[in-house]
């Protein structure tokens, strides 16, 4: 019998749809050769454009269409004119919320092939896993603006760190790094956050003391960063807060190959709702509709969205050609110095997971 997934798609703005495109090529193209599974996509225009000419960043019923789906694919969001609060805010963060989706997965390899930013590092010293806690912390929306537009103006922004929330983001990472393995890092700041991060590294220990085989380490988060710079190969799995995990990760996408391959996935751990799959960067309107967006960060995605169905070894693949596009070096996009467009991309890397699929008979039980 074949399986169906359902997925439900937001191009969005921008290069959205370009890459977003090459990702839904990728993702037919492994069901596929693979034939026991196939997607079932389902489009919806939601995004800066759809603000623009409704007022709002996605239906009034938006959260009970995108319920019954298995995943969400993510294209890009954002456009001149539309404010980054409601763009981010009425849209990603919605959905983040809303699908309780509390576990922020951003892989940060350096891939062969990809350009190596740092001296006296090797490729290998550049692989790390950050989880990111996605549902509360600093982007809770927790405040108040009080007297605004007058001289005594004062502006509250609260960060809400849960017991829950902040426990079961520490415990899925410890569970990552048993099952892979590694080593955890928790990264915060807790000499000068005196509530809220002394908190998470409380928490973190009492966690630990349930993992005696997993070893940890634990930084501030600006000691983290020159760290990430200076010897990467300290940081294997990492758990860290909504804010610090959105800066590191950008950071690592720097140190990574560049944000044209860094991706994301916003997980459900419980699949009580959809999960999302995104590339982290944003949506390029200087570039928009000339065809020339780097789709591999897309790609990237959709291996995770193979991951969370199940099919690792398919993932794997895709994340396999990838590397030889980059090693091969003919077809690639112009922010990696090429002449390729975002569609021969696409097709010069399912052309490159077929020959992979045939030769190596990568089958799904």
């Amino acid at each position: 019998m074949v399986k169906h997934f359902k997925v439900a798609v937001i191009a969005g703005d921008g290069i959205g749809p370009e890459v977003i495109d090459e990702g839904i090529k990728v993702l037919n193209k492994v069901a596929e050769l693979d034939s026991g599974f196939q997607f079932d996509f389902t489009y919806f225009p939601w995004g800066c454009e759809f603000y623009t000419k409704n007022g709002k960043m996605m239906d009034d019923d938006g959260m009970e269409q995108l319920k019954e789906f298995d995943a969400i694919y993510l294209g890009a969001v954002g456009f001149p004119g539309v404010p980054d609060h409601i763009s981010l805010w009425d849209l990603l963060l919605k959905i983040r919320k809303s699908f309780d989706q509390y576990v922020n997965i951003r892989p940060v390899k350096l891939l062969k092939g990809a350009h190596l930013p740092l001296v006296d590092v090797k490729r290998e010293d550049i692989d790390m896993l950050f989880i990111r806690e996605n549902s509360e912390g600093e982007y809770s929306g927790a405040g108040e603006w009080l007297f605004k537009g007058q001289e005594h103006e004062v502006v509250l922004q609260n960060g809400v760190f849960s017991r829950k929330g902040t426990e079961r983001i520490i415990r899925y990472a410890f569970e990552t790094a048993k099952k892979e393995g590694r080593s955890l890092t928790s990264i915060s700041k807790a000499n000068a956050l005196n509530y809220s991060m002394v908190f998470w590294d409380q928490v973190f220990e009492e966690v630990s003391a349930e993992y005696p085989e997993v070893e940890t380490a634990s930084y501030l988060v600006d000691a983290a960063a020159m760290l990430m710079i200076k010897d990467p190969k300290r940081f294997e799995v990492v758990v860290t807060s909504n804010l610090f995990g959105d800066i590191l990760t950008d950071l690592g996408a720097a140190i990574a190959g560049g944000i044209g391959l860094a991706a994301g996935a916003n997980i459900n751990p419980e699949r009580n709702f959809p999960s999302m799959f995104e590339p982290i960067h944003g949506s390029a309107p200087d570039i928009a509709g000339k065809g020339i967006g780097n789709p591999l960060a897309s790609i990237w995605s959709a291996s995770q969205m193979l991951d969370f169905f199940g099919y690792e070894e398919h993932g794997k693949v895709v994340l396999e050609a990838i590397e030889q596009l980059l090693l091969e070096d003919q077809v690639v996009t112009p922010d990696m110095n090429g002449t390729a467009s975002t569609f021969e991309v696409g097709n010069r890397v399912t052309d490159i997971i077929t020959s992979i699929i045939s030769s190596k008979d990568v089958s799904v039980k």
